[in-house]
């Protein structure tokens, strides 16, 4: 089977190398601060030190701070939700890796095979060994599409009706097979367990619910969201409030079924349920949020927990048995939405306890679990749900707008038009804080 090169994009990004690293890192193998992974958490982490360290005045040698990661592209994902429903071009959601990596700060575009924090080094997949005195650990996780039997296959077959946000590759085909039914089955998957962004299965849902409304077929398409989850979402709020959408709708729920199986020439879903039994689905449109889970090299690695994810302390991103390690983003352990938001709050807090380690004071600054998800839920609509650890809303908007579990055409706006362009201008630059926006918090 071919995996889609969507797919390989991600999973590629730190299990393979390039051939050699930048000049300022081969001429030496040891740095201050390595960051693995230059994703949305390692280049946002990169950034906010380097530019922490100059507003203070303190020099960093070329190469002081160094990130570790082959990819070729540093892609926005949370956009692909928007190709996906035909409100974004894939390709203006991209950027080259390599431009994205501060200045001063040297670039090793190697992929990383192992972790010895006894010794504070790591290995690359070529075999060469990089030095640190403080390590955060960023890579992201793996997407799992070997683990939906035939979807690898389906998603290559232009004709097959099957396809995924969840791929650079496969986000525009969603949109083509949402635009090409008019009349039939539609299914949206999610699967049990963590995956990044757990609102995104319905986020595109909702817009194709849209797209048919608007195009007067609704009527004529039974459309099903068939979830691992018991539940329409984690946070109780928000569920009740997608709940009330889906009755109002006509969406079926199939609560509590995994897809196990894909068969595109019979177009057919299979679904297992908690009891071990499982269901046949026929399907028209068939779109898969694929299973997700740690990357090997970190789940096999002393710094995993039982899980595989990166074992750090919930409130400071510290790791709870190497002192000069961090974590953040969707590798941490953190017990919260692996989401773009996420990071922002994630890491002000992380750079700023790394600092005071490496200034040999106590952690103070401390993340109490925030997370966002703009839902979709159609044209001209949004619901822009914000947490924190334990499910509780921490809504930023509420004293203006009023409770956030009702869709706004203004939550849609920045989701559409807003966040993109502050993720590009300062969200990997380092100058965007959560929901605190460009100012930056303060833990003293």
């Amino acid at each position: 089977m071919v995996l889609p090169r969507t797919a390989a994009v991600a999973s590629r990004a730190l299990t393979r190398g390039l051939a050699t690293a930048t000049p300022s890192a081969a001429s030496s193998g040891h740095h201050k601060v390595l960051v693995v992974g230059a994703g949305t958490g390692g280049i946002t982490v990169a950034a906010q030190l380097a530019r922490a360290f100059k507003a203070e005045g303190r020099e960093l040698a070329e190469g002081d701070i160094a990130v570790v990661d082959p990819a070729e592209w540093h892609h926005y994902q949370p956009g692909w939700t928007l190709v996906g429903s035909g409100l974004a071009d894939k390709q203006s959601l991209r950027r080259p890796a390599a431009s994205l990596v501060p200045e001063g700060v040297a670039h090793v575009p190697l992929g990383v095979k192992s972790f010895a924090p006894n010794s504070n080094t790591i290995t690359t997949s070529e075999g060469t060994t990089l030095s640190y005195d403080y390590l955060v650990v960023a890579p992201g996780l793996s997407t799992n599409w070997g683990a939906v039997s035939g979807l690898q296959d389906a998603l290559v077959q232009q004709d097959s009706g099957v396809s995924s946000i969840y791929a650079y590759d496969t986000a525009d085909k969603t949109w083509r097979d949402v635009q090409k039914l008019s009349e039939g089955k539609a299914i949206f998957t999610q699967p049990a367990g963590i995956i990044k962004c757990a609102g995104a299965p319905q986020k595109v849902m909702w817009m194709a619910h849209s797209t048919w409304k608007n195009a007067n077929v609704r009527d004529a398409i039974q459309l099903s969201f068939a979830t691992g989850a018991p539940t329409m979402f984690g946070v109780p709020k928000y569920s009740k409030a997608l709940e009330r959408l889906r009755v109002e709708r006509d969406v079926e729920g199939l609560f509590e079924h995994n897809l196990v199986s894909v068969d595109a020439k019979r177009k057919a879903a299979t679904f297992k349920r908690p009891d071990g039994t499982t269901i046949e689905r026929e399907f028209d449109l068939l779109h898969v949020t694929p299973p997700q889970g740690p990357l090997e090299f970190v789940k096999n690695s002393p710094l995993a927990d039982a899980a595989g994810w990166v074992s750090v302390d919930p409130a400071t991103t510290q790791h709870t048995k190497f002192a000069n390690v961090f974590s953040l983003g969707d590798a941490s352990s953190m017990p919260n939405s692996k989401t773009a938001a996420a990071i922002t709050s994630q890491a002000p807090v992380l750079v700023h306890n790394l600092r005071a380690a490496m200034d040999g004071k106590k952690s103070r600054a401390a993340y109490d679990g925030y997370a966002s998800c703009p839902l979709l839920t159609g044209h001209n609509e949004l619901m822009l749900c914000e947490f924190k650890y334990g499910g509780v809303p921490k809504e930023t908007f509420a004293p203006v707008f009023g409770s956030q579990d009702v869709p706004r055409r203004a939550f849609y706006h920045l989701k559409k038009d807003f966040f993109p362009v502050v993720y590009w201008n300062n969200f990997v630059k380092g100058t965007w804080f959560g929901p605190s926006g460009p100012i930056r918090p303060t833990f003293d």
